[in-house]
């Protein structure tokens, strides 16, 4: 950048020079003085543009960005500089977790059924007196809200309380059913960002290690030990974010099969109190 300014300087100058002769007298000589003058122009201009070349070819070269590293190699990556020991333990929490989550989804999946319809089916069987097809349609129903039924229906011949006792123990342990395996869940949605934290508290030590060993501060230093601090943080909390959407999707549906236990089994008693009442009349 000094070539280039000294010789911008220069050239300024000699403008000037030339701008000063042109307005002196003319002479007989002025044809080979304006020559001669056009010729050391042209000398320096092409001195100038060669020494900005060279001046550009000496500048150091911005390296160029990278794109085409796709998101899998990005997270490999990630993966590996945030040490690989602490984020084998949020991998794993991730994958035990989300295991339980699938095999809850799938298990109140298929337990949901159209209550109202099984209803509305055993009250037909129960009008009719028929006590052993309302129990084989419970038996042939899959889900907790069929089992639930089929309890109350075995002790329809005894009093409104006992029936209703056994009815709600029986939903007591069919909602316990439905909760199985939520507290693992749980377990690994508070683990994955303890772990990650571990690891923030691992990279620090491992960081004012670097600098006892180095005797000094200096961002390279401390950059090693707080990046696996960071990395270890992020998907520890990113493992608990998505095991606790998960969670919250299996609490809702198993809110909705209890509420259906609940209303079933509250008209399952209206039915068999028709029934008894029915059966006295006549």
């Amino acid at each position: 950048m000094r070539k280039l300014f000294a010789i911008a300087v220069l050239a300024g100058l000699l403008s000037l020079a030339t701008a000063a002769s042109a307005q002196e007298t003319p002479s007989a000589s002025q044809p080979e003085t304006a020559m001669v003058d056009s010729m050391m122009n042209d000398s320096l201009m092409r001195d100038a543009m060669g020494t900005a070349a060279a001046d550009m070819d000496e500048l150091p070269q911005l390296p160029m960005m990278d794109d085409g590293m796709g998101f899998h190699d990005q997270l490999k990556t990630k993966f590996v500089q945030g040490s690989p020991a602490f984020m084998s333990l949020v991998a794993l929490a991730l994958v035990l977790g989300l295991a339980f989550c699938i095999e809850r989804i799938i298990y109140l999946t298929l337990s949901e059924i159209n209550a109202k319809r099984l209803m509305k089916d055993i009250e037909a069987r129960m009008e009719a007196d028929d006590v052993e097809g309302a129990k084989t349609l419970c038996r042939e129903t899959r889900g907790p809200v069929a089992s639930v039924c089929y309890q109350g229906l075995m002790h329809v011949d005894e009093d409104m309380d006992t029936i209703e006792r056994n009815i709600v123990s029986y939903g007591s342990v069919q909602s316990a059913k439905l909760e199985k395996g939520c507290s693992w869940i749980t377990l690994f949605i508070a683990m994955a960002p303890s772990l990650g934290f571990l690891g923030t508290v691992i990279g620090m030590v491992m960081a004012f290690d670097q600098i006892q060993e180095a005797g000094d501060i200096s961002p390279t230093i401390v950059a090693s030990g707080m990046k696996v601090a960071l990395i270890t943080t992020i998907f520890g909390i990113i493992v608990a974010l998505v095991l606790q959407v998960f969670y919250n999707y299996i609490l809702s549906k198993i809110e909705h099969l209890t509420s259906q236990m609940e209303e079933s089994a509250i008209t399952l008693l209206d039915i068999i109190m028709k029934r008894k009442q029915r059966l006295q009349h006549d």
